[in-house]
């Protein structure tokens, strides 16, 4: 739909706002596209946001997220509530795209109504999301899912993007995962509002949970006591008692002070402002508006530091080719 008129914009912001989930379907393709016409739509759809339940999933590739998320669908729905999952995928190393594996484990609930489940490429990004992750689950939002899932690629000590964007954060480990905590623990216990350790039946799962609840002791403390639970994705076993933990861990939320959320806009009006600028940035570099430059670079008449600075001391030159870019979806 690039360079769509406002008609088209409107009737697909019309049929997403009566819950068609094809017109969902196709704003997240143009989110995931980075297509111009994304800052219109989002703009219409965010007054819509902030009543799901956004629940994040992460830890090490291998550690079983995808069949415990699985698991967490089922209990929800049972509940009668409806899910929304993205699923943020290793990029192909040849396509770009993802690689379905989160959603091929989840395919017992695509017939479900209540249930939409998205994939997304990380496309190179690190942090364990992907780009649109954060439009994606908007969407899902404004659409009137109860609850969000985002599971993510896996987590490292620097990669906490789902913290941010997640209001209660899940971090899965496994019992081989004794070694990978040494390393992570910083980040680990600074992200999870619930430790899993899952597949519960293998040796040290019993020990692992005794060196989280050691390491939790030292942590300063807080109003919310975060637990260790055991599971078994394959089989369900402690998936009632992760429903409870994370039940328990919204209201502990909601009975804390209200967060401040003119510091929660600044921060994704930054990230938001952060991506467009790249976005446009490599547009403008692969158009005619920088092209002069990145021709003097060919031929080895500047250097890249010269022509960087060079651009960036000609701010009429870099807002021409950074602006311009909505004019379509306007």
């Amino acid at each position: 739909m690039g360079g769509a008129t406002v008609k088209d914009l409107q009737s697909t912001l019309e049929r997403f706002s009566s819950g068609d989930r094809r017109a969902l379907a196709r704003i997240i393709t143009l989110v995931e596209n980075r297509a111009p016409e994304v800052p219109h739509l989002m703009r219409a759809v965010y007054p819509k946001c902030g009543h799901a339940r956004i629940f994040g999933i992460t830890g090490p590739p291998g550690a079983g997220k995808s069949t415990l998320t699985d698991k967490i669908i089922g209990r929800l729905r049972e509940q009668g509530r409806r899910v929304g999952v993205v699923a943020v995928d290793p990029s192909s190393p040849f396509s770009g795209g993802a690689i379905l594996g989160d959603r091929v484990r989840m395919q017992g609930h695509f017939l479900d109504e209540g249930v939409f489940i998205r994939s997304l490429s990380t496309r190179g990004r690190h942090g364990g999301l992907a780009r649109a992750t954060r439009e994606v689950v908007r969407l899902l939002d404004a659409l009137g899912f109860d609850d969000v899932l985002v599971e993510t690629v896996g987590v490292g000590q620097t990669e906490l993007d789902v913290m941010r964007l997640a209001q209660t954060t899940v971090v899965v480990l496994v019992p081989e995962a004794g070694d990978t905590i040494q390393v992570m623990k910083a980040g680990l216990l600074e992200i999870a509002d619930v430790f899993i350790v899952n597949k519960a039946d293998r040796d040290g799962a019993r020990r692992l949970k005794n060196e989280l609840e050691v390491m939790l002791q030292l942590r300063s403390e807080g109003s919310w006591q975060v637990p260790v639970l055991l599971t078994q994705g394959t089989d369900g076993t402690g998936v009632p008692e992760v429903i409870d933990a994370l039940e328990a861990h919204q209201r502990a939320r909601a009975a804390q002070a209200p967060p401040d959320a003119s510091e929660a806009r600044i921060q994704e009006w930054y990230e938001i402002l952060r991506d467009e600028l790249s976005l446009r940035l490599d547009r403008a570099v692969d158009g005619k508006t920088l092209g002069a430059t990145a021709d003097r670079l060919r031929r080895g008449e500047t250097d890249p530091y010269s022509a960087a600075l060079e651009t960036l001391s000609d701010p009429v030159a870099l807002a021409a080719a950074l602006g311009g870019d909505e004019e379509g979806s306007r």
